[in-house]
C-alpha cells in the first residue's frame, strides 16, 4: 500500500465516520475465509470498517497488522475494537486530496 499523506488520512477518517463494520472477526480469529471476505469488501468499497472481537489490545494489533499485510490495505484508524482500512482499486471510487 502506498503511503498516504496526513491530509488524505484525515479525509478518509471523515468519510469513514458514518460507516458501520462490514466484517466481524469472531472467536475463530483471522481465518482464510475472513481474509477473503475483507479482500472482496475492499474491492467493492475501498474504505471499510472491521470489528475485531479480541479482548487483548496486543492481540487486536497483531490481527490488524496481519490483515493489512495479507490484504495489501492501509491502516486508517482504530477506535476500540473497530479498525478502518483503505485500499485503492484499479477504478478509484474515492477521490483523495493531493
Amino acid at each position: 500500500m502506498s503511503n498516504l499523506s496526513n491530509k488524505q488520512i484525515r479525509h478518509l477518517r471523515s468519510l469513514a465516520h458514518n460507516l458501520k463494520p462490514v466484517v466481524i472477526i469472531g472467536d475463530k480469529g483471522l481465518t482464510p475465509n475472513v481474509i477473503d471476505e475483507i479482500n472482496n469488501t475492499l474491492e467493492i468499497h475501498e474504505l471499510i470498517k472491521v470489528k475485531i472481537r479480541a479482548d487483548e489490545r496486543d492481540e487486536r494489533q497483531q490481527m490488524i497488522d496481519a490483515i493489512t499485510q495479507k490484504t495489501n490495505s492501509g491502516f486508517i484508524q482504530r477506535v476500540g475494537h473497530i479498525v478502518t482500512l483503505f485500499r485503492r482499486n484499479k477504478e478509484a471510487k474515492i477521490a483523495l486530496p493531493k
